[in-house]
């Protein structure tokens, strides 16, 4: 990205900065406006207003998209790929199925919400809730209870997952914008995450579940699997979708009416494909520690490889083509497969562009001097990068409702504090954890995941408020409060 000097004093750059952010806003809430073309129409006027030089604006611009895009594009689009063979294979029912059995009936919400974080890792929040709605209804139907007890945990398994933890793309975008490792960031995402799920989705669930009664809804209410329909209409009114991405198909739409030869495929082989991207992401980062702790050297030929097949996009791409070779054997023709994998890319265009566009927005800031500005007044009074950092998305989150604007606008303007403060790998990736925690924060009526939730399990706004946005507020307080915490002692 060129370097720019800044042509303005830190006052009038700030006051530019609050002035795009709210120009931003009321295009996307008033005139609702799509979200990547009021980024890029906001970042092209950022950087005029903050005088960067005409000639050198479309390089900044270009830049920062390009730059986004290069790590981006790669995860999500892979990432859609992998969960739409698990999806139309029938690998949420088996993987239901078979944790319910082995959790036992009294656990059946424990096993729920746990399958739907092992299938959040490659779904996106709102294609992942779709496709499980079937089988939580048949659950709640069988064992009895309020749908809340069911539906909470894993619903907000697949909200925690989507935030925290990349392929998905408000973490792979944030992280890229400050630097972020992201295998690191999977690694931190988990640690963070799964504890954050527990606490405030699980025994959130089983409390206001046995206070709030929601009977089982009219809508699905037949269905036992996706397998048994699988178009499910889960079209929303917000262009975002939302976690702020391409609509209620993000993770590769639902799934497409596609006859399979053979049964769904064993719970061992599900596992497997979900387990197998991590495990190689978690080989690469645990050898490099040590390798940067001089128990290994750091020469050593193995090393090399074993950090390329760990690198984020190898890790999925192999994933991506054992799963294509394992679920598409005898279920699916080679032209069957290849239709499959380019109807998840459709989908995921939007999450694609909008988050590139946010990567632009974050490099005029950064070129602009305006991220500069912001890092030195935080650093004036005091504030802490992880608090700035949820607080600011916290803001952009209760004002427009997306949560992937709330993301990559905020580590777009907190992106220099982090570089100046030169933060560790580590605390690097608990910043972008903290954002995350303060785009997840206050679902209310501007965020279309509040309509989603509340539609399916066809609850009242006042209801959808008492349960939905409470467990949100909770996953980000409490996803930020152990952020802070290992911030402070690591």
């Amino acid at each position: 990205m060129p370097e720019v000097e800044p042509a303005l004093g830190t006052t009038p750059l700030l006051l530019i900065a609050v002035a795009a952010v709210a120009v931003l806003l009321v295009l996307i809430m008033k005139f609702k406006v799509h979200a990547f073309v009021a980024l890029v129409l906001v970042s092209l006027l950022t950087a005029l207003a903050t005088r960067i030089p005409v000639g050198d604006v479309i390089d900044t611009l270009l830049a920062g998209f390009g730059s986004t895009l290069a790590s981006v594009a790669l995860l999500v689009g892979l990432g859609a790929m992998i969960g739409k063979l698990l999806e139309v294979t029938g690998g949420a029912t088996v993987l239901a199925d078979s944790m319910i059995n082995r959790f036992g009936e009294k656990r059946a919400p424990l096993a729920l919400g746990v399958a739907s974080l092992l299938f959040g890792f490659p779904i996106f929040f709102d294609a992942g809730f779709v496709v499980f709605l079937p089988i939580i209804f048949s659950v709640a139907r069988q064992f009895g209870g309020s749908v809340l007890l069911y539906a909470l945990p894993s619903a907000g398994a697949f909200a925690v997952m989507h935030a925290f933890v990349p392929p998905h793309p408000g973490p792979v975008g944030a992280g890229d914008i400050l630097g972020a490792d992201i295998g690191l960031l999977v690694i931190v995402g988990l640690v963070i995450g799964l504890p954050t799920w527990f606490i405030s989705c699980y025994l959130f669930s089983q409390w206001i579940g046995r206070r709030v009664t929601v009977p089982i809804p009219s809508t699905l209410a037949g269905r036992k699997s996706e397998a048994d329909d699988p178009r499910v209409d889960a079209e929303v009114d917000d262009p975002d979708g939302p976690r702020g991405g391409g609509g209620a198909t993000a993770a590769g739409g639902t799934a497409t009416a596609t006859t399979t030869r053979t049964g769904p495929p064993k719970f061992s082989t599900v596992l497997t494909l979900l387990l197998l991207p991590l495990v190689l992401i978690l080989l690469n980062t645990g050898f490099n520690t040590l390798a940067t702790a001089g128990a290994v050297d750091e020469d050593a030929g193995w090393l090399e490889w074993v950090t390329l097949l760990g690198q984020t996009p190898v890790a999925l791409l192999i994933t991506l083509l054992v799963a294509a070779a394992v679920l598409s054997r005898e279920r699916f023709s080679r032209a069957e497969t290849e239709d499959l994998l380019n109807s998840s890319i459709g989908p995921v265009a939007a999450i694609i562009l909008i988050t590139g566009a946010g990567g632009m927005f974050g490099g005029v800031l950064r070129a602009s001097g305006i991220g500069t500005a912001l890092a030195d007044s935080l650093e004036s009074i005091g504030l802490p990068v992880i608090v700035a950092a949820f607080v600011i998305a916290t803001c952009l989150r209760v004002a427009q409702g997306s949560a992937t604007v709330a993301l990559l606008t905020t580590a777009g303007l907190i992106a220099p504090a982090v570089a100046e403060n030169d933060l560790s790998r580590l605390d690097t990736a608990l910043v972008v954890i903290a954002i995350a925690c303060g785009a997840t924060v206050l679902s209310h009526v501007n965020d279309s995941g509040f309509w989603l939730v509340g539609r399916f399990l066809e609850m009242d706004v006042k209801t959808t408020l008492r349960t939905w946005t409470v467990m949100e507020t909770l996953i980000g307080v409490v996803g930020f409060a152990i952020a802070w915490l290992l911030s402070l002692i690591v």
